[in-house]
Order: C-alpha cells, then sequence, then structure tokens
C-alpha cells in the first residue's frame, strides 16, 4: 500500500508522509536497523543509497551517498538522536560534500519516525522539521518530497523478499 498520505505545514515547518505496509512492526523497523536493508529503500530508486557507517545507537552518526544515474554521488549524513525499538526514532539529517565536510549553505533538519501497528499491518509516519521556511522550500524545490515517495515506494518489495 505504501505512501497514504503526504501533508506540508509550512507554519509548523514540518512535512510529513505516512505509509502502511502488510508486515510487522518489527519488520519494519529492521529497515532501519539493518545497514544492508536501509540502502536498499533509503533514496529514490534511480538514486540507489550506500552506507559507509551506520552506528544504530543514541549519538551514532550514519554516513552514505546516493549514486544517480549518471554516476555522480551525493553525500548525507544522519545522528540519531533518539531510539526506542521498535516503535521510533528520531535523528538529524544533512548533506556531506566528497570529502566528508557538511555542505555550507545547504539546511540540516530533524526527522521523527513513528511506526505503530494497525489492525492490518503497521503505519509508519516520517515527520520532517525543517530550520526555517526558506529552508523547507529549499529542500522541497530539489526534490525532497518526491524523493522520499520514491524511497517508500521500494519498501513493499522489500518486505516481502525479507526472511
Amino acid at each position: 500500500m505504501t505512501v497514504t498520505a503526504i501533508h506540508k505545514d509550512p507554519e509548523n515547518l514540518t512535512m510529513s508522509f505516512t505509509a502502511e505496509f502488510d508486515a510487522t512492526p518489527e519488520r519494519v523497523w529492521k529497515l532501519w536497523e539493518d545497514p544492508r536493508l536501509f540502502e536498499k529503500w533509503w533514496g529514490p530508486p534511480e538514486y540507489p543509497a550506500t552506507v559507509v557507517t551506520h552506528e544504530f545507537i543514541p549519538g551514532g552518526n550514519v554516513r552514505y551517498y546516493m549514486t544517480g544515474p549518471d554516476g555522480e554521488q551525493y553525500h548525507g549524513w544522519s545522528r540519531f538522536i533518539a531510539i526506542d525499538a521498535p516503535s521510533s526514532l528520531e535523528f538529524g539529517d544533512g548533506f556531506l560534500d566528497d570529502d566528508g565536510n557538511e555542505v555550507e549553505g545547504m539546511p540540516t533538519m530533524t526527522s521523527r519516525v513513528d511506526i505503530t501497528a494497525t489492525g492490518s499491518g503497521t503505519r509508519m509516519v516520517i515527520t520532517t522539521t525543517f530550520p526555517t521556511l526558506d529552508a523547507m522550500n529549499q529542500l522541497i524545490e530539489m526534490g525532497a518530497e518526491e524523493g522520499m515517495k520514491g524511497s517508500l515506494g521500494q519498501v513493499d518489495d522489500l518486505l516481502a523478499t525479507m526472511a
């Protein structure tokens, strides 16, 4: 079923995605916890991710890059703020240059993921908070909405192949 709702709230500087999956919360949780699973869905299909570092603990860092159709690599980072398995996590996220430094002029954002059981599976809500309205608009213009929708669109097939 995947993405069921997208809500942009400029007043509160948030954008949220709601997705439904035919799987248990524990299986959906593994998509965040396991770096090999994470890289199979994080990033739109045409920009697959490669995870370099994945420290799944509060304060832990994730370093990754997405490879575009032209071979160009786009580097990013995340830092886990809170983890409450298997129901929620919170992380900061931003962009890196090829040398692993944060990109000046690019905003960082904070995301909260809530995973809950439903009568027929699991609902995952990802709510991203932006530092300013300009930052929110900049990232939406760069394709953040389409990118996350594409990323989440890969989860059903991945869940179906998990043992």
